[in-house]
């Protein structure tokens, strides 16, 4: 072997020890972040992994809603409502210059139906849903998966100030229940779907996220009327007319939402009430058979900045009493039109919709101190909680 040769050969075996010394000094540094990847997977069960390939590629989602989808129900309302009689000629020319020629002709009524959606919460049929889902219904169906005809439902339970409505189906076998979550524990960003029948399209299934918590909003119905919201989920997976009722699920397939109300000036925004809000009356109604809510028997409404100035108010505090039910604990504590409940066992009422929360949390039969504002003056009544009429 030549000198040359020699060195050629020489400058390989350093260059292979290098080379050797560098791969053997990455192997030595990386230990720590090969010991934390094993150890996550020795700890993570692999029956709860959920990787983002699965969500991304809608896999996860169609699972929960295969599984989930039986325990959704399409509610089928029917009612009557009065109508505006048409001119004869169905003609806006004629019916402007003609209408006296005509007799006047009376108001007709006319058979309607209307959709949404619901979850069934007990294998003997107790099913959730919003109360204007049912509102004034003469006659409600649900159609259930595996069975042939629409099945008869009745109101268990419904109440118009929180939107929430426990229907009743009567089956000889048990049925698919959908589990409930925790709402107190979703947070912004967290997955969400929503299941129910968006223009009477059974079943349909769309995903977001939760947008934001604890949204307030104010809602006018087709009657005029206007329903408050204090705290709903806002979500960004697609709710339609029909979807109402449905439930909103988490990743896991848990209800922790009931799908309530779109807004109609933007996409992507979507309301449902927290899952909580219901379970109490659920379990309730489990119990007891029947949900006893405590009543005082007043119609009352926030407390404007106009009606503070018409009425010589010092602030905009307190709920005015617009109307007293007779015979009712209002009725026989003195409370009268126009009073401004301040406070109720000496906790404030800042703001109306509070009186509605501190009158929940009390029992039938609790005596209640109540003070108010009447004609610029404080005055403080006694009242017996009662217990609140169906009719009511």
């Amino acid at each position: 072997m030549t000198k040359k040769s020699g060195k050629l050969m020489l400058s390989i075996i350093i260059m292979a020890a290098l080379l050797a010394g560098l791969v053997g000094s990455v192997n030595f540094i990386s230990p720590v972040l090969s010991a934390e990847t094993e150890t996550e997977e020795q700890i993570t069960p692999e029956s709860d992994q959920i990787t983002q390939e699965d969500i991304y590629m809608g896999g996860i989602f169609a699972d929960i809603a295969e599984e989930v989808q039986p325990s959704v129900v399409k509610v089928t309302t029917r009612f009557e409502r009065d109508v505006q009689p048409r001119f004869p000629f169905d003609d806006p020319f004629f019916e402007d210059f003609f209408r006296d020629q005509f007799p006047p002709r009376e108001r007709e009524r006319e058979q309607r139906e209307g959709y949404g959606s619901g979850f069934i919460v007990t294998e003997d049929g107790l099913i959730v849903t919003n109360e204007h889902v049912i509102h004034r219904a003469e006659e409600i169906e649900v159609n259930i998966i595996g069975f042939e005809d629409p099945i008869p439902a009745e109101v268990r339970w419904a109440e118009e100030e929180f939107d929430l409505a426990i229907l009743q189906v009567d089956v000889d076998e048990d049925l698919p229940v959908l589990p409930l979550g925790d709402s107190d524990q979703i947070r912004p960003g967290d997955w969400a779907i929503a299941i129910g029948n968006p223009f009477g399209f059974e079943h349909t299934v769309t995903t977001g996220v939760i947008s934001a918590l604890g949204r307030p909003i104010n809602i006018t119905t087709q009657e005029g009327e206007i329903r408050t919201y204090r705290n709903l989920i806002q979500t960004d997976a697609a709710i339609n007319p029909g979807n109402s009722g449905g439930p909103l699920l988490n990743i896991h397939g848990e209800a922790v939402g009931i799908n309530t109300a779109v807004s109609t000036r933007g996409q992507g925004i979507g309301f449902a009430i927290p899952i909580n809000a219901v379970k109490g009356y659920v379990d309730e109604l489990v119990e007891k058979g029947e949900i006893i809510r405590p009543w005082l028997g007043v119609m009352y409404q926030p407390v404007t900045e106009a009606i503070a100035e018409q009425m010589n108010l010092p602030d905009t505090r307190g709920a005015l009493v617009r109307d007293v039910v007779p015979n009712s604990p209002a009725d026989e504590a003195g409370l009268k039109v126009y009073d401004v409940i301040i406070e109720i066992n000496r906790e404030p009422i800042e703001e109306a919709y509070e009186l509605s929360d501190k009158v929940n949390k009390l029992e039938i039969g609790e005596q209640i101190m109540i003070r108010v504002l009447r004609n610029g003056e404080s005055h403080v009544l006694t009242a017996t909680i009662g217990e609140r009429p169906e009719e009511f």
